[in-house]
């Protein structure tokens, strides 16, 4: 009998060892995950300190336009510089001689993100008007942080709305994609049934008196109106125009027709978490080992 008496003192000391060891493994990865999602957000912090801001004067976008002339010359010739030189003209004429973007990448295009809250009119009567007030607040300094950490422009608001431009595709990807974050994670009780939906486009626009129009941005806005509450929803355009080491994932949604437009525009979801990412990745292995 003694045997048996050590025995199963064994096996409880060994259970005891197993399940330890389990909860440091556990802990591991969380201290893990938590070290990644904070030198990702350092990553992001540097890339946006590191953006250059847009041009404050004339003289400066002059002289960056001087930039962008000399390496095209070096780069392409004269006759690429000519061919450019001819599309510049062109552009300057379609848009009655406008203002230079400020917003503008070196291929005239600007990154636009419109986002909502989803069913902002029944959250507003349930809540009653003095409580809807406070949640718009919040939701604008929430929304408004994001954006001033990635240089973005709000162009405008509208009651729960933004229109927001930026210079580069990832930067909009990345401020929606902490937005939406952020309303997962957030604390403040008044932000707790807030669900925002968010469009991004990257096109040509035309700039008048600080407001942006065109075809490409009723193309962000229909793309906004398309994703649901916690979703970033973005164009073939925004995917083509970020670079291979993006930090920002896309999942193909599929072909849809926006309202109002003729045809159908290829829309992409960028995926907000790992865990987001990691389902992805499992689908797409599926869906590669069925084919």
């Amino acid at each position: 009998m003694p045997w048996v008496i050590l025995l199963l003192v064994v096996v409880a000391t060994l259970g005891g060892v197993v399940i330890w060891l389990n909860r440091a493994l556990s802990r591991a990865h969380r201290d893990a995950e938590a070290l990644r999602e904070r030198v990702q957000q350092l990553e992001a912090d540097l890339g946006a300190a590191l953006r250059p801001p847009p041009p404050t004067s004339i003289t400066e976008k002059a002289f960056r336009r001087m930039f962008r002339t000399a390496s095209t010359l070096r780069e392409q010739g004269i006759a690429g510089l000519m061919a450019s030189s001819i599309e510049e003209l062109q552009a300057w004429a379609s848009t009655e001689r406008q203002d230079i973007l400020n917003m503008a990448d070196p291929e005239g295009r600007v990154t636009l993100m419109f986002s909502d809250i989803e069913d902002s009119t029944p959250l507003n009567e349930r809540l009653g008007d003095d409580a809807w007030v406070r949640v718009l607040s919040a939701h604008d300094s929430l929304v408004r942080a994001r954006v001033d950490q990635y240089r973005g422009q709000v162009v405008k608001t509208a009651g729960d709305g933004f229109m927001v431009a930026f210079r580069d595709a990832e930067a909009a990807c990345r401020a929606a994609r902490g937005i939406q974050k952020d309303l997962r994670r957030t604390l403040d009780p008044r932000l707790r049934s807030v669900r925002v939906r968010i469009g991004v486009h990257t096109g040509e626009v035309i700039s008048r008196d600080g407001d942006y129009f065109g075809r490409n941005v009723a193309i962000a806005a229909r793309v906004g109106d398309l994703a649901d509450g916690g979703e970033v929803l973005v164009t073939d355009a925004v995917a083509e125009a970020l670079d291979d080491d993006a930090q920002v994932t896309l999942e193909e949604v599929g072909e849809v027709e926006l309202k109002g437009l003729p045809g159908e525009y290829r829309i992409w979801r960028v995926l907000i978490s790992r865990h987001d990412t990691r389902a992805a990745e499992r689908s797409a292995e599926e869906r590669s080992d069925g084919e």
